[in-house]
């Protein structure tokens, strides 16, 4: 880049908001920059399990998915009741489906519909039973080209080998290749094809998930003649008295200055490695364990509140919560697992240290970290165990234990996954009490017995329900804990990113303390404050409003308003 460069738009980050923007102000037919501090591109949306919450999308309608139109807005209300902005909340209801159309007829990201996946609480009025969820179809890596080296692989932690499964027949298929003929055959092509691409490309190359989102977004701002650079650190945002017309690069060979007529979109991926900024609204003042890339370190937020933006603290929550554990690598290092998938299986509970359920372990994930928040007495370390028997982790994994075939040895080894004989044994093993610990297991074996939790309730709602396996009776969800060994993993909260961040408009414009516009700033992703107000009201709502907030701030900006 030369020191005076112009442009149109400027967009900061390259995740699913950043490139969302790109590609939709491009589309429209502005020159737009994208600049990504990364080596490569994608974010912590390339790491994400790809689904994206767009109610009344048009593939919901093509599988003949009906409902009410304000029937999405009802149940938002409920759910985010004081954090319900209705400004927000209409545009993004608006423009999803508008953004799920228009990517599905105009660039490469073409979408599979979820229409088996309800919202998380299920039981509400308004609430979803299936179809407003999609996901990025697979994709091909080859078709990237050169550009398969910018896009940022998979998490091992989250993939085989670096090979991403997706949710839904794909994960069954793994889950099920010892008891299946059919899931064996599949499974065995799948990752025979995979091999080969490591042999040849050196990655994988079968794209699911986030990492096929990004791929398909990255072609189609090719397509439209997105300008995309990596590496590239911003010194500041320009302004022309109170409009933001630019940024200011900065160099080894001195600042480069890039002037945009149209303004600035921040899609810098939020603040979840600010330590300092989320351990003033966390538990005891330790913030969550991130999921998110090193990256996202809160610049966005910091060009904003430099040019008069507002940091918005108002929300239900500061993070997306997740349940995590701590994984031990050789060389001393320790890596973090999401608890997605396993706590809602038959028979596998969730326990303080004291030994006690707090939960119903098959809600959602940021749930469960909430109920783990508040039964945590303050200034404790937030911490639980997620307790079943050797028969259930050789069924569904535990944590980062794959199920059979894989071994569990090498986990049993490096403390990861903890063992006992007998619920007392394993007890110590963890720092469990064991009193505790013993009659919660025998409390919660009673009702088990009859498929019930008493308790908790687990199985009581359709999205327990798709948690748990449908071919276990009489309830997906609950079986005894009874035959030991019985193994543990310690589970702390953790988060995909952040919800606090820039207070912005139905438009993604930036707003100043008093609620004026600050022209020229958009700002969606992470770094925006989320339209959901610090909750989690169905799977997808982070990249579901990423994508739609980018697609309105680049049709905003290609309209000049």
């Amino acid at each position: 880049m030369g020191q005076q460069e112009s442009c149109d738009l400027v967009v900061i980050g390259s995740g699913a908001a950043g490139l969302s923007a790109a590609v939709t102000a491009a589309h429209n037919g502005l020159k737009v920059v994208l600049l990504e501090k990364a080596p490569v591109l994608g974010g912590t949306s390339a790491w994400s399990g790809g689904w994206m919450w767009t109610p009344r999308n048009p593939l919901a309608v093509r599988d003949g998915i009906v409902e009410e139109l304000d029937a999405p807005r009802r149940y938002l209300a409920q759910v985010l009741g004081n954090n319900f902005d209705a400004a927000k909340v209409d545009a993004f209801l608006t423009a999803a489906p508008e953004m799920v159309a228009f990517y599905q007829e105009e660039t490469a990201l073409q979408f599979e519909s979820g229409s088996h996946i309800p919202d998380t609480y299920s039981d509400l009025d308004g609430a979803g039973r299936g179809g407003r969820s999609v996901i990025a179809a697979a994709f091909d890596g080859r078709e990237l080209g050169q550009d398969i080296a910018l896009l940022r692989r998979p998490l091992p932690e989250t993939s085989f080998m670096g090979m991403t499964i997706q949710a839904g027949a794909d994960l069954r298929a793994f889950m099920t290749m010892t008891r299946s003929l059919r899931a064996f055959g599949y499974v065995t092509k799948r990752f025979s094809q995979h091999l080969y691409d490591l042999a040849r490309h050196g990655r994988g190359m079968q794209l699911r998930n986030g990492n096929a989102l990004v791929a398909r977004l990255i072609v189609s701002a090719r397509t439209v003649g997105v300008e995309m650079s990596t590496g590239v650190t911003i010194a500041e945002l320009l302004q022309n008295g109170t409009r933001v017309t630019g940024v200011r690069v900065a160099g080894k060979q001195g600042a480069t200055e890039i002037t945009a007529r149209r303004g600035v979109v921040l899609a810098t991926g939020g603040a979840p490695h600010d330590a300092m900024r989320l351990a003033a609204q966390s538990h005891g003042g330790t913030p969550p364990r991130t999921l998110a890339t090193p990256y996202s370190t809160g610049g966005g937020a910091a060009l904003a509140e430099a040019v008069g933006a507002i940091f918005d603290t108002s929300l239900a929550s500061a993070s997306a919560y997740c349940p995590v554990s701590e994984v031990p690598q050789p060389d001393g290092t320790v890596t973090l697992f999401p608890h997605i998938i396993e706590r809602g299986k038959p028979g596998i509970i969730g326990v303080l240290q004291n030994g006690k359920r707090f939960c119903n372990e098959g809600n959602g994930y940021h749930d469960y970290v909430t109920a783990m928040l508040a039964a945590t007495p303050q200034g404790e370390e937030p911490k639980s165990w997620l307790i079943c028997t050797k028969a259930f982790q050789r069924r569904y994994g535990l944590g980062i234990s794959r199920p059979s075939p894989l071994p569990v040895r090498p986990y049993l080894r490096s403390g990861y996954v903890k063992s006992g004989r007998t619920i007392s044994e394993l007890a110590r093993a963890c720092g469990i009490d064991p009193l505790g610990l013993t009659a919660t297991i025998a409390a919660y074996n009673v009702g088990a017995h009859q498929g019930e939790d008493p308790a908790f309730g687990r199985g009581g709602t359709a999205y327990n329900r798709l948690q748990g396996d449908s071919s276990h009776g009489p309830n997906p969800c609950v079986a005894p804990i009874e035959k030991g060994p019985f193994y543990a993993v310690r589970v702390v909260a953790g988060g995909f990113g952040t919800f606090a961040g820039i207070k912005t408009n139905g438009n993604a414009q930036a707003l100043r303390v008093d609620g004026t516009v600050i022209d020229g700033l958009y700002v969606a992703g992470s770094d925006m404050a989320s339209v959901m107000g610090g909750h989690y009201p169905a799977g997808g709502i982070n990249l579901g409003p990423a994508m739609t907030f980018g697609f309105i701030a680049g049709r905003h900006a290609a309209k000049g308003m």
